[in-house]
């Protein structure tokens, strides 16, 4: 199970900027490497912390986390995160796949006094110059309408260093067209120990023949006969989430909006979407010129019997 990033701080999903900068030096201060060499639980539990704080102090970040849940980080191999920007971190050299993080620019010049000793500044430096990161990628990746809405597994094919590669991406449900994913670790290596690059996403997704997608809001155009308009219905409307009979009122004309709640755009965190259908009234396409007569015979009689001409409100 992912990490609850809220918990792998210690704050409440409440929590002001304020409190999450604290918390992370509060954690930094207890788990960096530097502080515990030997141990590698403190070690991947820093990591874990500066992940969580990567994308809790960036407000774009910290919307999509909420939105998404556990599906935020679940990519490429489940190493990070994806955002719609698919920004750094905050500090240089932030620690991200085993990178490094330059206490003195979290704690300020006396990082060395505050904790006791431990390398001298000079030497962290040249260390840190000693590992370069490598550099970010970035690709194009198509998917289908229903493979955004549903989430699932995808392979996506990326050139690095001149070799083509094939990785498999998993994409949140939910996803929205235009979103970028970052996939951490899958850029370029980096050279002397340094952490990888990253590879951004930048995801389409195809129009599917009849839904359309505004937001979290599915649409559809549902086709009636003119009878189910006239004495009302129940038709059969499908949807993401299996069929569902949709009530058509007497009297109903074309362009009437009905909708199903909870039926759209559905995300990991429990977030849902509506599901708009846009009526359409379809006419019998009848060779029997006496069964059109009659109908339009009636439609007439019908029409003559409305005082609201259906045009009056139409102006310029």
């Amino acid at each position: 199970m992912a990490d609850d990033y809220y918990q792998v701080l210690g704050v409440p999903r409440t929590a002001t900027e304020e409190d999450i900068r604290k918390a992370y030096r509060e954690m930094a201060r207890k788990y960096h490497p530097d502080l515990h060499p030997d141990d590698d639980a403190a070690k991947e539990q820093f990591k874990k912390v500066q992940v969580a704080f990567d994308t809790l102090n960036d407000p774009s970040k910290r919307e999509m986390y909420d939105r998404y849940g556990s599906s935020f980080e679940g990519v490429g191999g489940g190493a990070g995160g994806w955002s719609p920007q698919g920004q750094a971190g905050p500090f240089p050299g932030g620690f991200q796949g085993g990178g490094e993080v330059d206490l003195e620019s979290i704690f300020g010049g006396g990082f060395a006094d505050l904790f006791g000793g431990g390398r001298s500044r000079r030497g962290s430096r040249r260390q840190r110059t000693a590992r370069t990161p490598g550099e970010d990628l970035t690709a194009n990746i198509c998917i289908p309408f229903r493979l955004a809405i549903d989430g699932g597994k995808t392979d996506v094919r990326v050139e690095r260093d001149g070799r083509g590669e094939t990785i498999s991406v998993s994409i949140p449900q939910g996803m929205p067209d235009g979103a970028r994913m970052r996939l951490r670790g899958q850029g370029r290596p980096g050279s002397g120990g340094g952490a990888a690059g990253d590879l951004l996403l930048e995801v389409r997704v195809d129009a599917h023949p009849t839904f359309r997608r505004d937001g979290d809001t599915l649409l559809v155009n549902l086709p009636i006969t003119l009878s189910e308009a006239l004495e009302g219905a129940k038709v059969d409307l499908p949807t993401p989430w299996g069929t569902i009979s949709l009530r058509i009122p007497p009297g109903t004309s074309s362009g009437k909006r009905l909708r199903a709640s909870g039926m759209g755009v559905r995300h990991a965190n429990g977030a849902k979407g509506d599901l708009i259908a846009d009526v359409q009234i379809v006419l019998p396409a009848s060779a029997d010129a006496a069964a059109t007569a009659a109908l339009l015979e009636a439609a007439r009689a019908a029409q003559a019997s409305d005082p609201q001409p259906p045009r009056a409100a139409l102006s310029w």
